[in-house]
This record gives C-alpha cells, structure tokens and sequence, in this order.
C-alpha cells in the first residue's frame, strides 16, 4: 500500500535528522564538548555491564580522551539508513580517522553500525558497534593481519568485515561456484539481505 504524503515527509525528515546526528557526533567529539556528545545518545545508554545512562558514557569518554589522544578528527560518509519503524532504524556509516597519540599520529578505517530511536519527537543514538579495518601510523601501511596497531599495544583483528558473510564467501567461492545473480534486496532489506538475515550485533561491553 502506498504511504501518505504526511509518512513520506516524516521519513524524509527523519533521515535529514538521523545524517546531521551522526555529523554531530563527529565534531562533538573531536571539539571535545563531551556534554553536547552525550546528548545525542538515549537517555538509557547502556556503557558497560554495570552502568547506563549519559552521565556514565561522559565519564568514560573523558577519561579515554585524556588518555589516549591529543586530538582527533572524524570523516564521516558512505551513510545507509533503513527503517524498522517509523521510530526505529538502523545504519551503517563509514568514518575515516585521525588521531595524534603522543609521538605518533594515528589514522584509521572503520565503519559504524548503529541503531537510531526516536524518543519524545528526537532522534538519537540507541547504540553504536565501532567495526575497524585498520588503525596505524601514518608512515606504516598496515599490509598483512592483524591491522589494528595502536602505539604500545600488541595488534589485533579489527571486526571490519565481520558482519557480512559475503566477505568470507567471496574468498571462499569462485565466479564459477554462483554465476547466478540474485534478485535486488527490498526496499529497507538492503542491509539485512548483505548481512543474510543474521542477528542483529552485539555490543561486547566492558
């Protein structure tokens, strides 16, 4: 059945919103203005077993920050959006980053899978899974496994293509093994067809 004009508009108004929240999650953090970054999350955010709630990720964000980086910047792009409601969605973006740590500046590739929420009329962030490709110096290419290297601590595989079987597929079969083309995902399928039905990620608390 065809959506009302008033529907199309809403959606139409929700992924503007949903885009400028990822956006303002880039420049929140890298401006390091922790309170406007936490707004941006429900409530109720889940930030470890124990603990929830913005007061908690503002904790634990200001101590990672102070930690680990002197700065950082977030390229945010490659953006998919697809709803599961008109108050639910769920997305994928890609963010290329950069960080200086010490004496060392840091770039990386990753993707995030998020699911957003409308609460009270506004759109936030439920959750966000950081999935990374590579993390590493910037004059060291990070050819070979075990891309994530951070300075001082021992590499380790990222989860950049683990959601999605066809990565392992692809490797694993031949154009010979599947010449077949599939038929075209459904509207609002396209993500859930390339991850084959599987369940929806889990976040690995701390």
């Amino acid at each position: 059945m065809p959506q009302s004009i008033e529907a199309r508009i809403d959606r139409l108004e929700s992924l503007d919103e949903i885009r400028q929240l990822v956006a303002k999650y880039s420049l929140s953090l890298d401006m390091r203005d922790l309170d406007a970054h936490v707004n941006l999350f429900a409530e109720d955010i889940r930030v470890s077993r124990e603990l929830s709630g913005r007061s908690h990720l503002k904790a634990w964000l200001d101590d990672t920050l102070r930690q680990q980086f002197t700065g950082t910047s977030h390229q945010v792009g490659n953006h998919i959006i697809e709803f599961t409601d008109p108050d639910k969605a769920v997305g994928v973006l890609y963010s290329k980053n950069e960080h200086e740590c010490g004496g060392e500046w840091v770039i990386m590739q990753m993707l995030y899978w998020d699911d957003y929420q409308r609460i009270d009329g506004r759109w936030y962030f439920r959750r966000r899974l950081p999935c990374y490709w590579y993390a590493t110096d910037l004059n060291k290419p990070p050819i070979g496994d075990m891309k994530m290297r951070w300075p001082g601590r021992e590499p380790y595989h990222g989860a950049f293509h683990d959601l999605f079987p066809s990565w392992k597929e692809f490797w694993l079969n031949t154009p010979k093994d599947n010449p077949e083309v599939a038929a075209p995902a459904p509207i609002d399928e396209f993500l859930n067809t390339l991850r084959r039905g599987t369940p929806a990620p889990k976040i690995r608390v701390r």
